[in-house]
């Protein structure tokens, strides 16, 4: 180990960028589906050495020294978002004649942005760097920071953050309903960059010290999870029986299919009994359909509506994602909708989205992307609008409702925005994008994390997968998988008490930033 970290330390120029790449790659594999967490005992410890390898001139601003940090932090991040998200790519392939030629913009420059905040983090990680176990936590703070930071710049986008590595497992995933996804974040960063010490030259104690500690923390939060699970007892709603209808049309089908034949097949699978001798439609009290599934504004279609009548029982409600348009003058404004429709085909309530996808629902920067002939993804004229604000659904037979379209499940202060406690949340997605990939499972992942933050049940649909109902403690004891036409029914759970984490939200992310700021300056640990 002690030769393995003097190599690092010693590296330099293109075989200094390749050895972060690399050390970034290896932490990749720690994200779902694959979940190997022990990957960043490996990958954080390099980062370490890279950074102490850092060293060009005296004086801790030697504009050299802070270059070559944050070359390495950026070599680090490109091969972290490399293997994180390479699935992007699919979503160039549905119009392969507008959009194949962007595919290794997508698929590189993606990851080469993003790259630039861990390039910012080994930066400040220098600037706070010592000898010893003070730069763990200078390591852990720089790197927790430029996290939390890319979860809010240019609207942000915190996919497959650090911290969602503990989230692969039931157990570990438990402490969000303590500190959050950012806060799991800095508890991650801490414990497997404690691992570094061990390419010291130090006696057994002052190697081991550090890594022992954080194995500890680990079993602690792996113990706490495991009793969080086996002491909660769950309460179902009464008389609530859901069916979440998951089709499986791909988004070219999408583009072939006619809106009837789209909502025939969506009609004829919402009828299917679950299991052989099980019954129709009869006894589901809420059906959901997912994200944006029809090329026509139903609202707007009466006919439509008069079919979806026909299928719904009288206590059946439709929860459904569909595209709405408010007419403004010359030119109508599109939302990205759900809408509740009861079973009369009236529409009793709709939420407009309010966090959208640059490039894919709207187009950043509109006149200069626009004149070089590059449009979003989802074709609507000008693009979708942003909804006025979050806000509860009124769903009859179910308490309040915080709806979340697409990847705004990603986000934690969405699922904590509503102005009042939601029962359930409800996440309507379109995958069918990325096809089977890695992606639609990072996407369940995160979507899975927002349950356990707030201690609420949530209801997912999702076009191609992966559908699922997941109670407050981030379980699914039924889901459909990926790439599979299919029903799913399911009670849902009561929500818990209010989690420490929707109590105080980032406060437990902020005061364990401040821990690792202290610690950085704290007497030399060994």
């Amino acid at each position: 180990m002690e030769a393995l970290a003097e190599r690092v330390v010693l590296l330099w120029g293109w075989r200094r960028l390749l050895a972060a790449m690399a050390a970034g790659a290896v932490a990749g594999l720690a994200l779902p589906p694959l979940g190997v967490l022990p990957a960043l005992g490996i990958a954080f410890p390099l980062a370490v050495w890279l950074i102490d390898g850092a060293t060009q001139g005296p004086g801790r601003f030697n504009w050299r020294t802070l270059r070559a940090a944050f070359a390495a932090g950026w070599g680090f991040g490109f091969g972290y978002f490399l293997v994180g998200f390479w699935w992007i790519g699919a979503a160039f392939t549905v119009e392969t004649d507008e959009f194949f030629w962007l595919m290794p913009f997508g698929v590189l420059g993606l990851p080469a942005g993003l790259a630039l905040f861990h390039g910012l983090g080994f930066l400040l990680a220098r600037l706070l760097w010592s000898g010893g176990g003070r730069r763990i936590f200078a390591f852990a703070a720089a790197m927790g920071f430029v996290e939390w930071l890319r979860s809010w710049v240019l609207t942000g986008f915190p996919w497959n953050s650090f911290g969602q590595a503990l989230g692969t497992f039931d157990a570990t995933a438990q402490i969000a309903s303590v500190v959050g996804l950012h806060g799991m974040t800095m508890i991650v960063l801490m414990v497997f960059s404690a691992f570094a010490p061990l390419g010291a030259r130090d006696r057994f104690w002052p190697r081991w010290r550090l890594p022992l500690l954080a194995l500890g923390a680990l079993a602690a939060i792996a113990a706490h999870g495991q009793w969080r699970i086996q002491t909660t007892t769950l309460a179902m709603l009464p008389d609530v029986k859901v069916r979440i209808m998951q089709p499986n049309i791909s988004q070219r089908d999408k583009h072939r299919l006619t809106g009837q034949e789209v909502l025939a097949r969506y009609l004829k699978l919402s009828d299917r009994a679950s299991a052989p001798g099980a019954s129709g439609i009869q006894d589901v009290t809420h059906l959901v359909w997912p994200e944006s599934p029809f090329p026509f504004l139903l609202a707007r279609e009466p006919q439509a509506l008069a079919q979806i009548a026909g299928l719904l029982r009288p206590r059946t409600v439709l929860v459904t994602g569909a595209a709405r348009a408010e007419d403004a003058g010359a030119s109508p404004r599109y939302f990205n909708a759900i809408h509740v429709i009861g079973p009369d085909g009236v529409i009793a309530d709709s939420y407009d989205k309010t966090h959208l996808v640059p490039f894919g629902e709207y187009l950043p920067l509109k006149g200069l992307f626009g004149a070089l002939g590059l449009r979003q993804f989802v074709e609507i004229p000008g693009g979708f609008e942003q909804g006025a604000r979050r806000r509860p659904l009124a769903v009859k037979g179910l308490p309040p409702v915080l709806p979340l379209i697409c990847y705004e499940a990603i986000f934690p202060a969405e699922a904590a925005s509503a102005a009042e406690r939601p029962g359930v949340m409800l996440n309507v997605t379109n995958d069918g994008w990325f096809g089977i990939t890695t992606g639609p499972h990072q996407h369940l992942a995160q979507a899975r994390l927002r349950s356990i933050e707030q201690g609420v049940s949530m209801i997912r649909a999702a076009n191609t997968g992966i559908s699922a109902i997941i109670d407050p403690l981030g379980r699914m004891p039924a889901r459909l998988a990926l790439g599979v036409e299919g029903v799913l029914d399911g009670p849902v759970a009561r929500a818990l008490s209010p989690t420490l984490y929707s109590r105080f939200g980032e406060m437990t992310y902020l005061l364990l930033l401040v821990l690792c700021l202290g610690l950085c300056v704290r007497p030399r640990l060994h």
